[in-house]
């Protein structure tokens, strides 16, 4: 079986399928406002980033999507991640779930047009940023592990250079930005909440590359930010 389809086996195509196509569409599937232009958007945003994005990675590190296909089977991911790394994804899922409730039964008082405006650029820049950092780094594994068997370094270079953990600080500004855009402030309740669970899990990767990936200490002391400059 070649490596290509070793990564598309029918468990990925499924994943993709669901994660990757239907989940941004819940919105509009859920509330069937089909002129609801941001959620268009929003969609298509994230299924055209995901897709650029891995074919950009896949062009400079090939063996990147094979690691990220095979993420969640791995047996050496930290026990801490298995389950926060599935919370974040129902949480990402929720929050759509929520803003298609919001839309069909109008929970929510509307949002100006100026702060949906200025929530897509804060979208856009978290997906070019967390797109960036995947494109970067060639261990951007799905779940948090020390890739030993992939000769697993520090990256320094890129987003790499300004804080620690660039696809955790995108995520962040993803999570924040999508309620307002799709004006539905009752979707801040799941991003709280993934919020919490992305503080969480950065500062236990943190502490993991610290222990266990050589030269991580030293490149801490250089970079001293983990996900907000200036801030932590």
């Amino acid at each position: 079986m070649s490596q290509h389809q070793k990564i598309l086996s029918p468990i990925v195509v499924v994943q993709v399928l669901v994660f990757v196509v239907l989940v941004p569409l819940l919105p509009l599937l859920i509330s069937c406002k089909w002129r609801w232009w941001e959620a268009w958007v929003f969609a298509a945003l994230y299924i055209l980033g995901f897709a650029i994005s891995r074919i950009l990675a896949a062009r400079r590190h090939p063996e990147l999507i094979a690691e990220r296909a095979r993420s969640l089977c791995r047996q050496d991911a930290e026990p801490w991640d298995r389950l926060l790394a599935p919370l974040a994804t129902a949480g990402g899922a929720l929050t759509l779930v929520i803003a298609g409730l919001d839309g069909r039964f109008a929970w929510s008082p509307a949002v100006s047009l100026p702060i949906r405006l200025l929530s897509l650029t804060v979208l856009l820049a978290g997906y070019a940023l967390g797109s960036y950092a995947l494109i970067e780094n060639p261990f951007f594994s799905g779940v948090v592990r020390i890739q030993a068997e992939r000769g697993h370094r520090v990256v320094s270079s890129g987003p790499y250079r300004w804080i620690r953990h660039p696809g955790y600080a995108g995520g962040l500004l993803t999570y924040l930005a999508t309620p307002p855009f799709l004006g539905t402030l009752w979707a801040f309740i799941p991003v709280a909440l993934l919020a919490v669970v992305l503080v969480i899990r950065t500062a236990l990767e943190d502490r993991t590359l610290r222990e266990r990936l050589e030269g991580y200490r030293e490149y801490a002391r250089q970079v001293r930010y983990r996900l907000v400059p200036g801030v932590w």
